[in-house]
């Protein structure tokens, strides 16, 4: 019994140091948005850097084809046509495998790059990492980079049946229209 509850607690502690180190890897706003060098759903590699001069919506999401994932690349989905005339590219990262990526992009009609980040060390620089031991993904955070590679917001609680026109919103303040 006393054995079990040791573990219990090593646990317990384990996890509430790890979310604590975890809320200190995410970039802030005017901090150099970490690189990248990811494949798509279908194999072709994306680089932040390719990026440079262009407002990048960098979005990170737990799973393909769940319902608050598919929710929230629906929503960039239908609004690409305004984050496009802002001069923003939508990109969406999660730790699923290129395949998975390439059958939720099809099945969504998704127009957007979704990066394979495997082994979730791209998550990991944005703090964005859910490590529980057997299980990992990404949290779903969000991250607007500027045209110069730098955060200009973080965004660490999505709602995302609005996620999509809040960036909208954002970036036409940010950029002054």
């Amino acid at each position: 019994m006393k054995l079990a509850l040791l573990a219990l607690l090593l646990l317990a502690g384990a996890l509430l140091w790890a979310r604590a180190s975890q809320a200190n890897d995410v970039p802030q706003p005017g901090q150099p948005a970490p690189g990248f060098d990811l494949p798509d759903q279908s194999g072709s590699q994306h680089r932040l850097e390719t990026y440079k001069g262009r407002w990048v919506v960098l979005y990170f999401y737990p799973k393909d084809d769940t319902p608050g994932c598919t929710q929230e690349a629906c929503q960039f989905r239908d609004d690409l046509h305004k984050l496009t005339a802002l001069g923003a590219q939508v990109i969406g990262v999660s730790v699923d495998d290129t395949a998975s990526h390439a059958d939720f992009a099809q099945k969504y009609h998704l127009p957007f790059p979704l990066l394979a980040d495997k082994d979730g060390k791209v998550a990991a620089l944005y703090g964005a990492l859910r490590n529980l031991g057997l299980v990992r993904f990404a949290k779903r955070y969000t991250f607007l980079i500027d045209p110069q590679g730098k955060i200009a917001k973080a965004y660490l609680k999505v709602d995302t049946s609005r996620h999509s026109q809040e960036i909208i919103d954002d970036l036409a303040r940010l950029k002054g229209q």
